[in-house]
């Protein structure tokens, strides 16, 4: 089993900045428009799923020798209305900008790495246990 781990600290009252082992920082904030200054982090977790389905998507494609000029995916989740107000439904639109692609390989790929390859997806769709516990420091 591997292990990730994250520190999440809190810089102001709806301002956070999440660093991993590497040092490598992610800045989060729960500000409305036009105060916002980065993702929350319900905006990060389309954001991996995203990420995570492009990176095999794209890799695939080139593996198959296929040219690509741009690419990109629009996600967008739909939330539930009352608290929490967590992602009810997620669809990501896959565009690939490529003279010799076809539709149909880019759509197998595109559900190969959604449905197979990307561990964001599949940790959507699992049912995780997750565990907290309080420590004060002084």
């Amino acid at each position: 089993m591997s292990k990730r781990n994250v520190t999440v600290r809190m810089k102001a009252d709806y301002e956070y900045e999440a660093s991993n082992l590497q040092g490598n920082l992610v800045q989060m904030d729960m500000y409305d428009a036009p105060e916002k200054k980065a993702q929350s982090p319900m905006d990060l977790l389309l954001s991996a799923l995203g990420g995570c389905s492009a990176v095999d998507a794209v890799l695939m494609m080139k593996k198959k020798r296929k040219t690509v000029e741009d690419f990109f995916i629009e996600v967008e989740g739909d939330r539930n209305e009352g608290i929490p107000s967590f992602y009810t439904k997620i669809h990501l639109h896959f565009v690939l900008v490529s003279p010799d692609a076809k539709e149909e390989e880019f759509s197998k790929v595109v559900a190969l790495s959604v449905d197979k390859y990307c561990s964001v997806a599949s940790s959507i769709k699992s049912e995780i246990s997750y565990s907290s516990e309080v420590r004060k420091s002084i």
